[in-house]
């Protein structure tokens, strides 16, 4: 009996993390186009949509070029590593420079949707994290 306890007591410790991290549903991203830069075949353009759910977080990285952010719908936090949280709404938007080391989180209790055009080195990926 005491071993029985014992387990439906971890199990009751350990459940609800399981829990949120099954019930948080992942990020959706909708790639409108990818296409090469005119006049620069070493670059590329790309357009893409991203909806994050309440709590969803892309961690701090960076990009090998520039990125243009508008939020649609909802509310971004957006950091730049070093500085303090900006929260971004719907209507407004920010520029990331190549290389800046930042990260978009979704802090709030609904889903955020933004979209992005990315101007890349071409061959190179799209993100490269960076440790915390």
């Amino acid at each position: 009996m005491k071993n029985l306890i014992m387990v439906l007591a971890a199990a009751g410790t350990l459940a609800p993390a399981v829990w949120s991290q099954e019930t948080t549903p992942a990020r959706q991203t909708i790639r409108y186009f990818t296409t090469p830069l005119e006049n620069d075949p070493t670059r590329q353009v790309e357009m893409v949509s991203i909806t994050v759910p309440p709590g969803a977080d892309n961690g701090f990285h960076r990009h090998y070029g520039d990125q243009w952010t508008a939020v649609q719908d909802g509310e971004v936090t957006f950091t730049l590593k070093g500085q303090a949280p900006v929260v971004l709404k719907a209507g407004e938007g920010n520029y990331v420079h190549r290389g800046i080391v930042h990260r978009q989180q979704n802090l709030s209790d609904k889903p955020a949707r933004y979209i992005v055009i990315n101007i890349f080195d071409k061959g190179k990926s799209v993100a490269e994290p960076v440790p915390e």
